[in-house]
């Protein structure tokens, strides 16, 4: 055995990992890759011609305290997914096509078939929105975490023609708001839901609750929706003045990001559905109403505002291409220093 075997990092190991999952991610690889798995740096050929004046538009993200949900049940391949969503969702908003990713994966100790499990997630994401996954790094650092324990972290570019930047300034009094469904909790308020749940409840992520018709932990483990597909088809048919995705700080923090300081949005309680498993954090935490709509999306993962003729053909686009949806407000003039979102 090496000493740097004996320290805790397996070279072999290693390239057997890197072996195992080029397969997978040469999945994700469009004409416009140039390079393979293995190099110093993923290599993008870019179509100047293609567009009249492009826009780089990039994120990071990672997926949180989801992960010990994961580790502990031992089902990692969902989170991969996660990854992947938290970026692209982010750039879409402001009309961005994802064109590549690429991940950091940093653990204890390699392990080949979780690992592999995590770039199959990946992968799988990165098919959903439509992008190439050139690239990223696994790093094996025994003594920076426990036996069992990772840590992920995504990079997403995306591009957009500069005149057709989404960044809400056009938003206007009478414009419409509509509300896409969420898969569930996706990956923002782990910290709080691990404490209701494991530490203050000690509930088995096994148990089955009659509201939720399945085991905790796999309520917890769905996936975070990806949206880029359903929205870039919007995009070439239909003015959306804005977007914004519901991640950490729910509805009243997100929303407010794109709306201009005349503007204030009108949400209707119930008006869309609530996936049970809110109500259930709720109950069983003893969560106020305001601090639900500050932690979590309730249901509803991104959030378009469209001019008030064009509602009706969006809706009826999104529900048509599988994307559930719901008009939940509208917007109304604002005066300082009314707060940005009015609850009626």
């Amino acid at each position: 055995m090496d000493l740097y075997q004996k320290a805790g990092v397996d070279i072999h190991l290693g390239n057997t990992f890197i072996d195992r999952i080029k397969p997978l991610i040469r999945q994700t690889f469009s004409p416009e890759v140039i390079t393979d798995i293995g190099g110093f740096s993923g290599l993008f050929r870019l179509d100047p011609s293609a567009y009249s004046e492009p826009v780089l538009v990039s994120s990071t993200d990672g997926v949180g305290t989801k992960l010990k949900v994961a580790q502990q049940l031992g089902q990692h391949q969902s989170v991969g997914i996660d990854l992947v969503a938290m970026s692209v969702n982010d750039i879409i908003v402001q009309g961005a096509r994802p064109l590549f990713f690429l991940d950091y994966l940093a653990t204890g100790r390699l392990d080949l078939e979780t690992q592999t499990a995590i770039i199959e997630g990946i992968v799988k994401g990165c098919q959903q929105a439509g992008c190439a996954l050139i690239g990223g790094e696994t790093a094996e650092m025994p003594g920076m975490y426990p036996s069992g324990e990772y840590d992920l972290a995504g990079f997403v570019v995306g591009i957009v023609e500069k005149e057709k930047i989404i960044n809400g300034s056009k938003i206007a009094p009478g414009d419409r708001v509509i509300g896409l469904a969420s898969s569930g909790l996706h990956s923002n308020g782990y910290s709080l839901v691990r404490k209701i749940f494991f530490e203050d409840l000690r509930i088995n992520p096994r148990e089955v609750f009659s509201e939720l018709g399945l085991p905790l932990g796999e309520e917890l483990l769905k996936p975070t929706r990806i949206y880029v597909r359903s929205i870039l088809s919007l995009i070439k048919d239909y003015t959306i003045k804005g977007m914004a995705h519901i991640t950490g700080g729910g509805i009243t923090d997100n929303l407010p990001r794109i709306l201009p300081a005349d503007c204030r949005a009108r949400i209707t309680k119930d008006s869309w559905e609530i996936p049970p498993i809110f109500s259930l954090i709720k109950r069983l935490g003893q969560v106020s109403e305001k601090e639900m709509h500050q932690v979590f999306n309730n249901g509803l993962g991104m959030i378009l505002v469209v001019p008030h003729d064009q509602t009706h053909d969006i809706i009826s686009r999104l529900e048509g291409s599988g994307e559930p949806c719901f008009l939940i407000g509208e917007i109304v003039p604002r005066s300082q220093p009314e707060i940005p979102i009015e609850w009626v």
